[in-house]
Formats: C-alpha cells, sequence, structure tokens
C-alpha cells in the first residue's frame, strides 16, 4: 500500500500545478490545529531542551490516557519508530493482520523477517511470538476492542511474544485505544500526532508500553530526536481538549456527507474511519483514473482492484466539486 500526499506521480501524468489538485490520498485530517503565528525563538535557535521533551511527554501522556507505570518515548513520527521494533521483539517470524498500512511488513522485511500475513488477530499460529496489526485498521477500518486485546496479549505473554498496536487513527474512535487498560502486558503501541492535528509535515509520534521496551527504543532514537518546535507545538495541542472535542464532531459530520456522496454516485462504502472512507467498484482503477484527469487524487490497492480510498475533501465546495466529477467519471468508465 503507497503512501499518499505526494502528487508527483498525478502531476506527472496528468499535469496541473499542486494548487489544481483535489488531493484525497491521504487519512490527514485536513482542517489543521491552528498553529500559532508567533513560536518562541529558542525553539528554532536551541537544542531541544529536556524539560521541552519531558512537557511533550506529560501532555502526551494525558492527551492518550497512557497510565504512569508505562514507558512512553517521542519519535519524529511513528515512521521512524518502525525499524526500531524488530529489535525490541523476540526473534522469529511475524503475524501481521492483513491488507493493512504495508510499512509494518516492510520494516519487518528489512530486519530479515519471515512474514505471515493474516486476516485477524485471532488467526496467528500459536507458535508466533510477534503480532501487529493496526486499529483501526488502515483501509478498511476494522476495529479490535480493548477487551479482546488483553486477552490475544494475555496469550502472547505466556509464550514469550510481543503485540505491537499501531493507533494512527484512534484519537477519532474515543474508548477504543488498549493504552488504559495495559499493566504488564508485553504490547507496543504506536500514537501518531500528524493525522489527526493535520500536521503531518511536523513529523511526531509516540511509542508507549512496558517501560523496559520503551526505554530501548529511547536509547534507540538517542538524543534530541523530536526537533524545537515539534516539542512546541505538540504539547500545546494535545493539551487543547476543547479543539479535540470539537474536531471529533466535525469530522464526523463530513464524513457522513463524503459517505452521501460516494453512494449517490453508486459506489458502496464499507469501510473507513472518520477521516477516511473505503469505497468498492468493479472499476475502481478506471475511476480513480477518470478523476485524475480531473485534477482529484484517491488511494487505490495494488491488492484490491476493486478498492478506492478518499481522504475527507475539506470543505462544502471541495465535496461539490467531488461530486460533479465523480458523476462526470462514472458515465465515463
Amino acid at each position: 500500500m503507497r503512501h499518499g500526499g505526494d502528487l508527483a506521480e498525478a502531476r506527472a501524468i496528468h499535469g496541473g500545478e499542486r494548487h489544481d489538485w483535489l488531493d484525497l490520498s491521504t487519512g490527514i485530517n485536513p482542517h489543521a490545529w491552528p498553529v500559532p503565528a508567533q513560536l518562541e525563538h529558542r525553539f528554532w535557535t536551541d537544542l531541544p531542551s529536556s524539560a521541552d521533551l519531558a512537557d511533550l511527554l506529560a501532555a502526551a501522556r494525558h492527551a492518550y490516557a497512557v497510565p504512569s507505570h508505562l514507558g512512553l518515548v517521542a519519535a519524529p513520527g511513528t515512521q521512524a519508530i518502525l525499524p526500531l521494533l524488530p529489535r525490541l521483539a523476540p526473534e522469529g517470524p511475524v503475524a501481521i493482520v492483513s491488507p493493512t498500512y504495508s510499512s509494518h511488513a516492510d520494516a519487518w522485511r528489512r530486519a530479515g523477517r519471515e512474514i505471515l500475513e493474516i486476516p485477524s488477530a485471532f488467526d496467528a499460529p500459536p507458535d508466533t511470538k510477534v503480532l501487529v496489526l493496526v486499529n483501526p485498521n488502515n483501509p478498511d477500518g476494522r476495529l479490535l476492542a480493548p477487551s479482546a486485546l488483553l486477552h490475544l496479549a494475555s496469550e502472547m505473554q505466556a509464550r514469550g511474544g510481543l503485540i505491537v498496536v499501531d493507533e494512527a487513527f484512534a484519537d477519532v474512535v474515543p474508548g477504543l485505544s488498549v493504552l488504559p487498560h495495559l499493566t504488564c502486558e508485553p504490547v507496543l503501541v504506536l500514537r501518531s500526532f500528524g493525522k489527526f492535528f493535520g500536521l503531518a509535515g511536523l513529523r511526531l509520534g509516540f511509542l508507549a508500553g512496558r517501560p523496559d521496551l520503551a526505554d530501548k527504543a529511547a536509547i534507540m532514537l538517542e538524543s534530541w530526536a523530536v526537533s524545537g518546535p515539534a516539542l512546541a507545538l505538540g504539547q500545546t495541542a494535545l493539551r487543547d481538549t476543547a479543539w479535540q472535542d470539537a474536531m471529533r464532531r466535525q469530522l464526523a459530520d463530513e464524513m457522513a456527507d463524503l459517505t452521501l456522496a460516494l453512494s449517490m454516485a453508486g459506489l458502496t462504502v464499507f469501510g473507513g474511519t472518520a477521516l477516511y472512507a473505503l469505497a468498492g467498484l468493479r472499476k475502481a482503477e478506471a475511476l480513480h483514473t477518470a478523476l485524475a484527469r480531473r485534477h482529484i487524487w484517491t488511494r487505490r490497492f495494488e491488492h484490491s482492484p476493486t478498492w478506492l480510498r478518499f481522504g475527507l475533501p475539506g470543505s462544502p465546495a471541495a465535496l461539490v466539486r467531488l461530486s460533479g466529477a465523480l458523476a462526470e467519471a462514472v458515465t465515463e468508465i
């Protein structure tokens, strides 16, 4: 599954300037948290301080309901954490609930691990000691309740294993995170800052879990992993609970509108979250190309040629543009 948000391929084939395109290829919130016009100058000029890092971690611990007995590490995006995970996990094959975000499998393969693609978290072979899942899953939005995860964690603990849970989109599903329920289970949880807060360019993410594993990850990341501006903006945004609550309501409303628009165009919406909708149709590749000719970029999937994923348009005008383009494209194909 390719990353979204890079229009180079689209523009190379279909032309247009960056501002001509409606980029629906990502699951990033189109309504970014309002970055202050001014940032204290020292965050740009000084090396990131341990005090500022501590403040960020305290804000993240509260925002993500991370219990005090768990370790918590900040990184320049969760993508930077993925290559570290094989060094924290037991040896042996890795079971990944699939299809999902492909960078997980890529990171384990680069570490020389065998990948077992499984349809659900309960289908891992009994001798597997590493289980990876995304919750809610990307791209179909499948959910696994905390109670089910804790049951799996208990089984994995008995065999000396580890579960990695990527909660990149959990901000839009209150109550889904397993973090508040963890005690000493062998579970590592990834939290992404940029998607929900709409600030993916800031590059900020977190790893939470058993303290011994979190400490090892922090050592591997070494000093000054997170930039000064990310420390400052991250802690402020994570403490802005009023914005977060209002944004969850807004995203839910906008996703309802997008789902209706896709359905009226004849697409079947069968998965997703409040940040993206997964739709199916027989000629998905043709529709993707037809929309691209109209400078609308969607996410297609080589493993599932009948799937298309749509991010939120971000405004009533953009939704109208999408609806009109869908009507033309569906007729065309």
